[in-house]
């Protein structure tokens, strides 16, 4: 939303101007934000870009409860694993066939796994820090296009950031776009941030 600044008037406009600025800010102050991260840099950039734009009055050091100052949901979502996994084609085509995955190999991957959300729920809360923004993180497992619906809804946020991967055509129409699916099915405010051009030569979206 963009912020008006009033010079001169009447007083009673100078009156309207400084109570809406402060209805503003109170809102600011409660807003709750959920931000899609995964191992992609366009995640991290709309991170980047939501606390600078959404957050920027906001710090952690204020005196006050977590009803009242803004806060950033970090939701990562794992793809579910079985004991029988899936060889496929190129994006998901017929190609694909069945095939069993021991024990030992399922708690490597599911291990590896962790270790992967661990470290980029961690980056993305240092970005949070740095800019003195309260956070909580969220690991869920299944569809990262449904589960970030559904924990958007449960936590009740004010907005959904997610980012734009640069999925080119093929792959967006066989897999789907998670942004897309979000736009369309998420019960709160979407906000989709695509990276600048210069990262996102080709045109490509996610």
């Amino acid at each position: 939303m963009t912020e008006t600044s009033v010079v001169g008037g009447s007083g009673s406009d100078q009156v309207s101007a400084s109570a809406g600025r402060v209805m503003e800010e109170e809102r600011r102050m409660k807003m709750k934000v959920m931000v899609a991260i995964d191992e992609s840099e366009g995640s991290f950039y709309a991170l980047q870009w939501a606390l600078d734009q959404l957050f920027v009055h906001m710090t952690a050091s204020q005196e006050s409860s977590i009803e009242s100052v803004g806060m950033v949901y970090l939701v990562h979502v794992q793809t579910t694993f079985n004991e029988f996994g899936y060889q496929a084609g190129p994006y998901g085509t017929d190609l694909e066939s069945v095939i069993y995955t021991n024990s030992t190999a399922m708690d490597s991957i599911r291990n590896a796994q962790k270790e992967r959300s661990s470290a980029i729920l961690s980056r993305a809360m240092q970005m949070c820090k740095d800019k003195q923004v309260k956070a909580e993180t969220m690991i869920l497992n299944g569809d990262p296009r449904e589960m970030i619906c559904k924990a958007a809804e449960q936590v009740h946020v004010n907005l959904l950031v997610v980012g734009s991967r640069g999925l080119g055509m093929l792959p967006r129409v066989l897999i789907g776009s998670v942004s897309d699916y979000c736009a369309h099915h998420a019960k709160t405010p979407v906000l989709i941030v695509k990276p600048p051009m210069d990262d996102n030569k080709d045109g490509k979206e996610h």
